[in-house]
């Protein structure tokens, strides 16, 4: 196809979505987890955002129970590329997914362990995250307020919770965790020992780059979020002094498997949102009105 970006016209409708990140890089998503149930249907598509030109989005279409086919969005490494900054490649992937219709957003990538109980390749879906970006106004303009009492979807959690437990069964070779803050710093380089030791001290399990701005732009479009985390590396001054070969091996090891649990979950997820997550999204009074 051109490389030249498709108007937003062209961008398919879609109720589910996959933001990859480092957890399955290294393979091909979700082509070389050659399941039967997965069919993809165009890739390499590009699209024209007011943000500007999107990242490349993948969509394929996942059989479930009862011949129900279901259609998913995704995309890798969160849409970062060199050159856009993070904020924009979010305003770019999530501004794709508001124009395609998506209400439930899978989300994955590796973490530093901040908590001393936490191994490598331990699973983390957490339910809280504290942000320590200096990002601002990450946004998409809509007039809304989110509210961040509960800014992960806990039924989407649970489809990832059962998903990564039942691969931890069958395998033993991981513990899963159901509940856990991460700490949101801008990268791109890892912490300080003194850095992590005060993310420790304000109650945080992992520490990443990606789980903000993403909640604050899922509350936005009024979609569910909630995200699968693999521990790639002890935090600085965590257990001992993480390496490149572990984090190496591990890229390159647990894709296929991080991909596996993301489509299970996908195929008990149903575009239902009784959750109740977009009632979080709430008008704004802060908007400019004439005097009379």
């Amino acid at each position: 196809m051109s490389d030249a970006p498709l108007p937003p016209e062209r961008i398919p409708r879609a109720s589910l979505a996959v933001i990859g990140g480092s957890g399955t890089f290294s393979s091909r998503f979700p082509e070389d987890l050659e399941d039967p149930a997965v069919r993809v249907l165009a890739k390499n598509l590009r699209f024209d955002t007011p943000y500007g030109p999107s990242p490349l989005f993948k969509l394929f279409s996942l059989s479930a129970a009862a011949g129900e086919e279901k259609l998913v969005l995704t995309v890798k490494m969160h849409g970062r590329r060199f050159g856009v900054t993070a904020a924009d490649a979010s305003r770019q992937v999530f501004w794709v997914f508001q124009q395609a219709g998506v209400k439930k957003i899978l989300a994955e990538g590796g973490v530093g362990g901040a908590n001393h109980l936490l191994e490598l390749r331990d699973m983390v879906v957490p339910d809280d995250y504290i942000d320590l970006s200096l990002r601002r106004d990450v946004d998409l303009g809509g007039p809304y307020l989110g509210v961040m009492r509960r800014p992960v979807c806990s039924q989407l959690a649970q489809e990832l919770i059962r998903a990564a437990n039942a691969h931890a069964r069958r395998h033993q070779d991981r513990r899963v965790f159901g509940r856990g803050v991460y700490a949101v710093t801008d990268g791109r380089h890892f912490e300080s020992v003194a850095e992590v030791a005060m993310l420790r001290r304000l109650g945080a399990d992992i520490v990443g780059m990606t789980m903000c701005p993403e909640v604050y732009l899922a509350r936005e479009i009024g979609a569910c979020y909630a995200g699968l985390y693999i521990v790639v590396n002890y935090g600085e001054g965590v257990i001992r002094e993480w390496n490149h070969a572990d984090l190496e091996q591990i890229f390159y090891e647990e894709a296929r498997p991080v991909g596996r649990m993301l489509l299970e979950a996908l195929r008990r997820t149903g575009e239902d949102q009784g959750c109740g997550c977009p009632d979080l999204r709430k008008p704004t009074l802060l908007v400019e009105r004439p005097e009379e």
